[in-house]
Protein backbone atom coordinates (compact mmCIF):
# COMPACT_ATOMS: atom_id res chain seq x y z
CA UNK A 1 0.00 0.00 0.00
CA UNK A 2 1.22 3.63 -1.13
CA UNK A 3 -0.29 6.86 -0.42
CA UNK A 4 0.99 9.81 -1.79
CA UNK A 5 0.20 13.17 0.47
CA UNK A 6 0.35 16.43 -1.23
CA UNK A 7 2.14 19.37 1.20
CA UNK A 8 1.78 23.06 0.35
CA UNK A 9 4.32 24.31 3.30
CA UNK A 10 6.81 22.71 5.01
CA UNK A 11 4.85 22.96 8.31
CA UNK A 12 1.72 21.15 7.35
CA UNK A 13 2.40 17.65 7.18
CA UNK A 14 0.41 14.42 7.64
CA UNK A 15 0.56 13.83 11.55
CA UNK A 16 -1.66 11.61 13.31
CA UNK A 17 -2.18 10.24 9.41
CA UNK A 18 1.20 8.71 9.98
CA UNK A 19 0.80 7.16 13.51
CA UNK A 20 -3.03 5.91 12.53
CA UNK A 21 -1.33 4.60 9.17
CA UNK A 22 1.61 2.82 10.84
CA UNK A 23 3.46 0.50 8.52
CA UNK A 24 1.80 2.11 5.26
CA UNK A 25 4.62 3.73 3.12
CA UNK A 26 3.98 7.29 2.91
CA UNK A 27 5.57 9.61 0.81
CA UNK A 28 4.96 13.53 0.28
CA UNK A 29 4.37 15.66 -3.33
CA UNK A 30 6.20 19.50 -2.71
CA UNK A 31 4.90 20.66 -5.51
CA UNK A 32 5.15 24.08 -4.63
CA UNK A 33 9.34 23.90 -4.21
CA UNK A 34 10.72 25.03 -7.83
CA UNK A 35 12.99 21.79 -9.23
CA UNK A 36 11.99 18.83 -6.84
CA UNK A 37 10.87 15.82 -8.71
CA UNK A 38 7.42 15.50 -9.28
CA UNK A 39 6.44 11.75 -8.37
CA UNK A 40 3.92 9.92 -10.73
CA UNK A 41 -0.16 10.01 -8.64
CA UNK A 42 -0.36 6.97 -10.83
CA UNK A 43 1.65 4.84 -8.84
CA UNK A 44 0.32 5.61 -5.44
CA UNK A 45 -2.95 3.46 -4.14
CA UNK A 46 -4.68 6.58 -2.89
CA UNK A 47 -4.04 10.38 -2.71
CA UNK A 48 -4.14 12.81 0.38
CA UNK A 49 -3.85 16.43 -0.11
CA UNK A 50 -3.19 18.93 2.73
CA UNK A 51 -3.74 22.36 4.25
CA UNK A 52 -2.16 25.25 3.66
CA UNK A 53 -2.60 29.27 4.11
CA UNK A 54 -2.92 30.38 0.63
CA UNK A 55 -6.09 30.04 -1.24
CA UNK A 56 -7.12 27.95 -4.09
CA UNK A 57 -7.89 30.86 -5.90
CA UNK A 58 -4.26 32.13 -6.10
CA UNK A 59 -2.87 32.04 -9.62
CA UNK A 60 -0.13 29.81 -8.21
CA UNK A 61 1.12 27.08 -10.68
CA UNK A 62 1.68 24.05 -8.22
CA UNK A 63 -2.18 24.78 -7.05
CA UNK A 64 -3.06 24.40 -11.13
CA UNK A 65 -1.37 21.24 -11.52
CA UNK A 66 -2.78 20.11 -8.36
CA UNK A 67 -6.41 20.69 -9.49
CA UNK A 68 -5.59 19.05 -12.48
CA UNK A 69 -4.27 16.27 -10.69
CA UNK A 70 -7.24 15.54 -8.49
CA UNK A 71 -9.63 16.19 -11.95
CA UNK A 72 -7.64 13.06 -13.45
CA UNK A 73 -7.64 11.08 -10.28
CA UNK A 74 -11.67 11.14 -10.32
CA UNK A 75 -11.86 10.65 -13.94
CA UNK A 76 -9.41 6.85 -12.91
CA UNK A 77 -11.49 6.58 -9.50
CA UNK A 78 -8.63 7.03 -7.79
CA UNK A 79 -9.34 7.61 -4.05
CA UNK A 80 -8.51 11.35 -3.01
CA UNK A 81 -8.94 12.52 0.90
CA UNK A 82 -8.37 16.78 1.21
CA UNK A 83 -7.62 18.43 4.33
CA UNK A 84 -8.48 22.45 4.62
CA UNK A 85 -7.36 23.36 1.61
CA UNK A 86 -6.94 19.82 0.44
CA UNK A 87 -10.69 19.74 0.15
CA UNK A 88 -11.37 23.47 -1.13
CA UNK A 89 -8.79 21.57 -4.09
CA UNK A 90 -11.03 19.11 -4.29
CA UNK A 91 -14.19 21.02 -4.27
CA UNK A 92 -12.62 23.44 -6.79
CA UNK A 93 -11.55 20.55 -9.07
CA UNK A 94 -14.81 18.98 -9.38
CA UNK A 95 -16.86 22.46 -10.33
CA UNK A 96 -17.61 23.63 -6.96
CA UNK A 97 -16.75 27.57 -6.17
CA UNK A 98 -14.41 28.25 -3.04
CA UNK A 99 -14.72 31.98 -1.39
CA UNK A 100 -14.37 33.42 1.89
CA UNK A 101 -16.34 32.34 4.70
CA UNK A 102 -18.29 34.94 6.62
CA UNK A 103 -15.82 34.60 9.79
CA UNK A 104 -12.60 32.60 10.23
CA UNK A 105 -12.67 29.83 12.07
CA UNK A 106 -9.51 29.30 13.84
CA UNK A 107 -9.23 27.00 17.15
CA UNK A 108 -11.33 24.06 18.61
CA UNK A 109 -15.04 24.18 17.73
CA UNK A 110 -17.93 21.89 17.83
CA UNK A 111 -18.78 20.35 14.40
CA UNK A 112 -22.30 18.08 13.50
CA UNK A 113 -22.72 15.11 11.52
CA UNK A 114 -25.65 14.91 8.90
CA UNK A 115 -28.09 12.49 8.34
CA UNK A 116 -26.23 10.91 5.69
CA UNK A 117 -22.60 10.72 7.20
CA UNK A 118 -24.25 8.01 9.71
CA UNK A 119 -25.29 5.96 6.10
CA UNK A 120 -21.33 6.73 5.11
CA UNK A 121 -19.03 4.00 4.84
CA UNK A 122 -16.24 5.92 6.15
CA UNK A 123 -18.32 7.93 9.09
CA UNK A 124 -21.27 5.65 9.85
CA UNK A 125 -20.89 4.13 13.26
CA UNK A 126 -18.73 6.87 14.66
CA UNK A 127 -20.18 10.09 16.49
CA UNK A 128 -18.79 13.53 16.01
CA UNK A 129 -15.83 14.25 18.48
CA UNK A 130 -17.38 17.42 20.28
CA UNK A 131 -15.13 19.68 18.82
CA UNK A 132 -11.95 19.89 15.62
CA UNK A 133 -9.23 22.04 14.78
CA UNK A 134 -10.46 24.56 12.79
CA UNK A 135 -8.12 27.25 11.07
CA UNK A 136 -9.59 28.44 7.69
CA UNK A 137 -10.42 31.35 6.32
CA UNK A 138 -12.56 30.24 2.87
CA UNK A 139 -15.36 27.81 2.46
CA UNK A 140 -16.50 25.87 -0.74
CA UNK A 141 -19.71 25.18 -2.03
CA UNK A 142 -20.51 21.13 -2.11
CA UNK A 143 -19.39 20.10 -5.94
CA UNK A 144 -22.45 18.70 -7.90
CA UNK A 145 -23.73 15.45 -7.05
CA UNK A 146 -21.63 15.75 -3.58
CA UNK A 147 -23.00 13.90 -0.40
CA UNK A 148 -22.82 16.46 2.68
CA UNK A 149 -21.55 14.67 5.40
CA UNK A 150 -20.79 17.37 8.76
CA UNK A 151 -21.28 21.10 9.59
CA UNK A 152 -20.41 23.97 11.88
CA UNK A 153 -22.31 26.72 13.51
CA UNK A 154 -19.97 28.97 11.47
CA UNK A 155 -19.12 26.76 8.09
CA UNK A 156 -22.12 24.40 6.37
CA UNK A 157 -19.80 22.83 4.51
CA UNK A 158 -17.38 20.84 6.67
CA UNK A 159 -17.02 17.62 4.70
CA UNK A 160 -18.16 15.84 1.68
CA UNK A 161 -18.01 12.39 -0.76
CA UNK A 162 -18.29 12.30 -3.99
CA UNK A 163 -17.82 9.05 -5.07
CA UNK A 164 -14.40 8.08 -3.82
CA UNK A 165 -13.28 11.69 -2.84
CA UNK A 166 -13.47 13.34 0.74
CA UNK A 167 -13.20 16.15 1.91
CA UNK A 168 -12.79 17.78 5.17
CA UNK A 169 -12.58 21.37 5.97
CA UNK A 170 -11.19 20.79 10.26
CA UNK A 171 -8.24 19.41 10.39
CA UNK A 172 -8.31 15.87 12.02
CA UNK A 173 -4.83 15.10 11.59
CA UNK A 174 -3.26 17.67 13.98
CA UNK A 175 -1.44 16.71 16.83
CA UNK A 176 -0.70 19.16 19.83
CA UNK A 177 3.07 19.79 18.47
CA UNK A 178 1.64 20.84 15.41
CA UNK A 179 -0.65 23.19 16.60
CA UNK A 180 1.86 24.85 18.66
CA UNK A 181 4.59 25.11 15.46
CA UNK A 182 1.43 26.40 13.52
CA UNK A 183 0.71 29.66 15.99
CA UNK A 184 4.61 30.88 15.68
CA UNK A 185 5.03 30.41 11.86
CA UNK A 186 5.64 33.29 10.23
CA UNK A 187 2.75 32.97 7.59
CA UNK A 188 0.15 32.24 10.37
CA UNK A 189 0.96 35.71 12.31
CA UNK A 190 -1.69 37.91 11.07
CA UNK A 191 -3.89 34.85 12.32
CA UNK A 192 -2.93 34.39 15.57
CA UNK A 193 -2.79 38.61 16.28
CA UNK A 194 -6.60 38.26 15.38
CA UNK A 195 -7.38 35.88 18.55
CA UNK A 196 -9.30 36.39 21.00
CA UNK A 197 -7.26 34.23 23.30
CA UNK A 198 -3.92 31.98 22.78
CA UNK A 199 -4.80 28.57 21.12
CA UNK A 200 -4.65 25.63 23.64
CA UNK A 201 -2.54 23.00 21.42
CA UNK A 202 -3.72 19.99 24.33
CA UNK A 203 -6.66 20.96 24.24
CA UNK A 204 -9.33 17.81 23.13
CA UNK A 205 -5.86 16.29 22.32
CA UNK A 206 -7.20 12.68 22.74
CA UNK A 207 -10.30 12.78 21.64
CA UNK A 208 -9.29 13.79 18.66
CA UNK A 209 -6.57 10.77 18.42
CA UNK A 210 -9.09 8.35 18.75
CA UNK A 211 -11.14 10.15 15.93
CA UNK A 212 -8.20 10.49 13.98
CA UNK A 213 -7.08 6.39 14.21
CA UNK A 214 -11.01 5.54 13.11
CA UNK A 215 -11.29 8.22 10.33
CA UNK A 216 -7.94 7.37 8.78
CA UNK A 217 -7.79 3.39 9.94
CA UNK A 218 -11.26 3.04 8.39
CA UNK A 219 -10.43 5.24 5.29
CA UNK A 220 -7.27 2.82 4.84
CA UNK A 221 -9.69 -0.04 4.57
CA UNK A 222 -12.08 1.24 2.12
CA UNK A 223 -8.72 2.37 -0.25
CA UNK A 224 -7.71 -1.24 0.45
CA UNK A 225 -10.90 -3.41 -0.78
CA UNK A 226 -12.35 0.15 -3.27
CA UNK A 227 -15.05 -0.23 -0.77
CA UNK A 228 -16.35 3.48 -1.33
CA UNK A 229 -16.15 3.35 -5.52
Amino acid sequence: MRLLAFRHVPFEGIGLIREALAGVEIDYADLYLDGVPHPDPTAYDALIFLGGPMSVNDDLAFLHEELAIIRQAAARRQPVLGICLGAQLIAKAMGAAVRRNPVSEIGWFPIHFTQAAGEDLLLGGHDAPTEVFQWHGDTFDLPEGATHLAWSEACRNQAFRLNGLYGFQFHPEVTPEMLADWCVQDANCADVRELAAPIDAHRNAEEMRAFSHFLFGTWLVLVQNRGFM
